[in-house]
This record gives structure tokens, sequence and C-alpha cells, in this order.
């Protein structure tokens, strides 16, 4: 066992290939004031697994995004934001939540939860059905290099498309923000 974040991980456990429409794998990390949440306390609620950091302008970009649908959608969908940098400071990413009015952060600070589920960037989301099986994985809109201004939001769609009942036709897109700072 390998104890990170008082989470005691067997590595023989971690699934090295997390696919589509199967299980979500299961998750159980502290939020900034030490309670354990796990991704397993949600099922039968639709969840967001965003891949966050405090300091990356698409983060920040995509909470202005999120947070309003998050309202709108109310509590039959939750959202995980994952800090797994490796460089910021609980107190950065406490007043950053703060200031984004996010709902809460969970602290990856082994990026065990970025890495099981071969998140790359921040912003980086997954989408888990309410029986907790993972429906999407991506980007939140269609912004990249090229295209500064969102005329498509991914997240919408999947979302709404599980809200609906129905199985959401967009399962993948590539994910756009900034590297994931591992340790060295």
């Amino acid at each position: 066992m390998v104890n990170v974040c008082n989470f005691q991980v067997n590595p023989y456990d971690i699934i090295l290939n997390v696919e589509l429409n199967q299980p979500a794998p299961d998750f159980a990390l502290p939020d900034l004031q030490g309670h354990i949440h796990r991704l397993s306390d949600e099922r039968g609620r639709i969840v967001i697994v965003n891949c966050w950091s405090c300091e990356c302008p698409h983060s920040e970009r995509t909470d202005r995004s999120i947070m309003p649908s998050l309202e709108q959608w109310g509590a039959d969908v939750a959202m995980l934001s994952i800090a797994s940098n490796y460089n910021e400071s609980a107190e950065a990413l406490a007043q950053a939540a703060r200031a984004r009015r996010l709902p809460g952060v969970l602290l990856d600070a082994g990026h065990v939860a970025a890495d099981l589920y071969q998140a790359q960037t921040t912003p980086h989301v997954f989408v888990v059905d309410r029986d907790g099986v993972l429906r999407y994985r991506g980007a939140l809109d269609d912004v990249s290099f090229r295209q500064r201004t969102a005329t498509r939001f991914y997240l919408k769609e999947v979302v709404g498309s599980l809200l609906a009942g129905r199985a959401s036709p967009l399962t993948e897109t590539s994910a756009y923000g900034c590297t994931i700072v591992r340790e060295m």
C-alpha cells in the first residue's frame, strides 16, 4: 500500500486504461479542510470530475463558464474540482476557489486521481453518469489555440443529454489548457 494524502492506494489496483462507457474508477481525496470525498459518494447524481488549477488561465475561464450551468442544473449534478498541480499551495487553491465561487476543491497532491484518469491538462473534464459510468472525457468547450472564442459548449451538451435520460452522442474531445505539473 502507498499512503497518498491519507488515502491508502494499492498500486496493483490502479486501472491503467480508463474506458468510456465503463464504470469510472473510484478515488478518495481530501478537500481543503481535510474531509475525504469519494467519487462513489455521489452515486445517483451526474458528476463532473474537473481537473483544475488555481494558476491556469484556461481553468479560470472555464470556471466562469461552468458555474452558471452548475447552479442551473441544481442538485442533480455535482462537480469535483481536483487540484493535482505539485506547485500550487493549499492557500492559493483556497483563495482561487473562494474568488471563483467553486463548491469545493479536492487535493490530489500525489496526482493519484489525475494519473488514474490519465488527465494531462487543466481543465480536463470527465462526466460520470448517475450509475457511476464514465460517459465523457475531454474539453469543456471548443476553444483551442486557433479558436479563442467558444462556439460549442461540450459539457452542457453531455450533461443536458444525461439529465434528459439519453446517452450523449458526444463522448470524447481533446482537452485544452495548461499541462498538469507533476512532481519531478
